[in-house]
């Protein structure tokens, strides 16, 4: 038996370079009755802890910095005794939230985090921000990718320690090259597909 996973939508605010959007985000919870991960930590904390139901949570990790990933960070790990796991490229960003504490872990492009009997690797896709991962449940068909790679497109560069080439880049050389039947599972909005994606990535130009 596979492992599952679970989706929670938090509400609250994504603040950077003096501009303040109301947003929603997705927690995804990857694990079995025993056991899981948290994939990001935005918002309300309350709500998360209430999900994992007491199982032990051997880490949250984190895609990326903004502060609509991971202002609920501290408050959860701290709750379920979970390591926080970031890549140390997004320091920058997650100083701004946090300036007082370190993430207690760095993972690094093909890290793996075994839950439940599957493993999900991490796939380092700068570009949205320098230390953007994405986490590959081969087991399951899907992937975990922040605010990488979204239904219908990359996600945003236009502000402070984002690059749009690059984006582009991590997205073709690191995620359009996963199965083509791979469910991508973003920070954002709904469900896509690899394949989806290699189509509207195909009409993007440079």
């Amino acid at each position: 038996m596979g492992v599952t996973i679970e989706n929670l939508v938090t509400s609250g605010t994504f603040s950077l370079d003096g501009g303040t959007w109301d947003v929603d985000n997705n927690v995804w919870i990857v694990g079995n009755d025993a056991e899981c991960v948290i994939i990001d930590s935005p918002h309300d904390a309350a709500a998360i802890i209430n999900q994992v139901k007491g199982r032990t949570v051997k880490a949250i990790l984190l895609t990326h910095a903004h502060n609509d990933h991971i202002g609920a960070a501290r408050e959860v790990a701290e709750a379920v005794g979970a390591p926080i796991i970031l890549n140390r490229e997004d320091l920058v960003l997650w100083e701004q939230e946090y300036p007082d504490a370190k993430p207690d872990q760095y993972h690094e492009d093909g890290d793996e985090f075994e839950v439940g009997g599957a493993v999900l690797k991490a796939i380092h896709t700068p570009g949205h921000s320098p230390g953007s991962t994405c986490f590959y449940l081969e087991s399951e068909g899907t992937v975990f990718t922040g605010d990488t790679l979204f239904n219908g497109g990359p996600g945003a560069t236009g502000r402070s320690y984002s690059d749009y080439p690059t984006i582009l880049t991590s997205i073709r050389e690191r995620l359009l090259t996963l199965p083509a039947e791979t469910v991508v599972r973003t920070g954002h909005g709904d469900n896509t597909t690899i394949a989806a994606e290699q189509e509207t990535l195909a009409k993007i130009a440079e």
